[in-house]
């Protein structure tokens, strides 16, 4: 049982009743998609959403990068439209914007998608199926690029949001979808990633499926650093444009095949090793408070809240955690009640530990805190276990 992990709590909340939902993932024997059952609907999900993406300057690096890469290998100029599902708060959409390719943003969540407006990057406060990929079609605006960063893991109905890509996208357009890599999760226990808003976690072999039903055929993949570990996968209509597969798409079948993607005795010992690593962070958290250290967390995020509740870590082991963004700041986390401050706040108590919850970002962070250094500090990384950093 777990709160929502972006469910943060102000102060007043705090002697209120907190609701709890099961967290369970399923695995199905046939397409082996790995699902939760939806719990809370989207309205409750993105409805005032706390998460800003252009608050990591490594996610910006990482947008910035991809326009550049996607203008030159597939010639975008002002006469194309690039089209973002899921688009925040404009963090990617500002990169082609600047090289004058007209963009559209559509994003469920009203606070973010203002957020983009502001920015001056027009974008649609919907969530995106059939119905809104058919509202733009007949208005003359299909896509010759959608891209799909970190949505497809959240969407309640996956073949209406696949049906809806391929309904959005010009006969020769190019869809690109980034997900964390199913078979990352598993390999390095990231179990900290399944939380109520990313409703499936999904293999190449399985994507792969999933788009071919709908008319899509993939011709490239690449694997990527981001969020521990994941996939940006090419698509294009199957009758479409004849783009060769590139080799990268059969080795990468091939590979989950063989490391048991499709087999459930993988998926029983992942189980297994999800607890041998609540056991290792307790283990290491426990020694430390008994050493008379204090420790505290860096970040806020949806899966550091999993972490949190899962292990059993609250105000018995951790003083407060800090985010960069003002919108969690001075809120407490779900569950946990752990308070949000400023990343000053860490210069100002000197901790002995910093338990970094966004691991996915450990480079920039351990960047961004070398200070703490002086005082003897050091840094706890939970995930795949818990290890003590200098």
């Amino acid at each position: 049982m777990s709160p929502l992990s972006n469910a943060y709590l102000h102060h007043e909340q705090l002697q209120q009743m907190e609701p709890y939902y099961p967290l369970c993932a399923r695995v199905c024997d046939r397409c082996f998609l790995v699902q939760l059952e939806p719990v809370a609907c989207p309205e409750e999900l993105f409805g005032d959403y706390a998460y800003f993406s252009s608050f990591s300057e490594s996610w910006l690096r990482h947008a910035r990068d991809y326009a550049g890469c996607m203008v030159e290998r597939f010639t975008l100029s002002p006469a194309s439209l690039v089209v973002e599902v899921a688009s925040n708060d404009g963090y990617l959409l500002q990169y082609f914007h600047a090289r004058g390719i007209p963009v559209l943003g559509i994003e469920p969540a009203r606070n973010v998608a203002k957020a983009a407006e502001n920015k001056g990057i027009p974008t649609l406060p919907k969530f995106f199926g059939t119905d809104t990929a058919r509202e733009l079609a007949a208005a003359g605006r299909q896509a010759d690029l959608i891209v799909g960063n970190n949505v497809l893991a959240h969407v309640p109905d996956l073949h209406d949001f696949v049906a809806g890509l391929a309904l959005l996208l010009k006969p020769q357009g190019i869809i690109t979808l980034e997900f964390p890599h199913l078979l990352r999760l598993i390999e390095d226990n990231q179990f900290d990633t399944i939380y109520h808003e990313h409703l499936s976690y999904l293999s190449f072999c399985t994507a792969e499926g999933i788009l071919a039903t709908h008319g899509l055929a993939v011709f490239d993949v690449e694997e990527i650093p981001t969020h521990g570990g994941s996939l940006r996968v090419f698509a294009t209509h199957a009758n479409g444009i004849s783009i060769s597969t590139h080799p990268h798409v059969p080795r990468l079948k091939q590979r989950e095949i063989e490391t048991g993607i499709r087999e459930l005795h993988t998926y029983s010992r992942f189980a297994e090793n999800v607890c041998e690593t609540k056991r290792a962070l307790l283990e290491a958290l426990t020694a430390v408070k008994r050493a008379g250290k204090s420790v505290v967390g860096y970040g806020a995020p949806a899966k550091g809240n999993t972490l949190l509740n899962y292990c059993g870590v609250g105000k018995d082991f951790l003083d407060y955690t800090v985010d960069l963004s003002p919108h969690k700041q001075n809120c407490f986390l779900p569950g946990t009640h752990l308070p949000i401050c400023h990343p000053d706040m860490i210069r100002q108590t000197r901790p002995d530990y910093v338990l970094i919850l966004p691991w996915n970002l450990r480079e920039e962070i351990l960047q961004q805190l070398r200070g703490i250094r002086e005082w003897g500090g050091r840094f706890i990384v939970p995930i795949p276990k818990a290890a003590i950093v200098e």
